[in-house]
């Protein structure tokens, strides 16, 4: 999936959506994002060494994980982050790296599903985390 197949599933638009592609294969969402270096959450994170924050990280967990139910999500769905558990930031992702996710639902409850993740650059292991959503409609 491109942005545009992409933004048909999220409602994140302009500098919340951090999803470049992204692609389900049965229980698995594999997801990229290129840093470019101009975000604003790199703005003083760190000044002459900017960093990806961990918090965005999971956010691009998050939305990576979405790709996997979009079958179930109708067009007036929204998907709400519910809960972060577990989360291990290994190594720092920054600009010109990109980041490639990985990511399987768990468990399902409607409208509440459960995922665990991983975010890596280059084959290194950025963060790992089992996290929540719920679908609203």
């Amino acid at each position: 999936m491109n942005r545009d197949e992409i933004m048909a599933i999220l409602p994140h638009r302009g500098a919340m959506l951090l999803i470049d592609e992204a692609a389900a294969d049965g229980e698995t969402a594999r997801g990229k994002y290129t840093v470019r270096g101009d975000e604003w959450f790199l703005d003083g994170h760190f000044p002459g060494n900017p960093v990806v924050p961990g918090v965005i990280l999971c956010e691009i967990l998050a939305q990576s994980a979405c790709v996997l139910l979009s079958a179930e999500m109708a067009a007036d769905a929204v998907p709400y982050f519910t809960g972060i558990t577990s989360a291990r930031f290994k190594s720092p992702a920054k600009p010109g790296d990109t980041i490639e996710t990985e990511c399987v639902i768990t468990k399902t409850r409607p409208p509440f599903y459960f995922a665990t993740g991983q975010a890596s650059v280059d084959g290194r292991l950025c963060v790992k985390a089992e996290f929540s959503f719920a679908i609203i409609h």
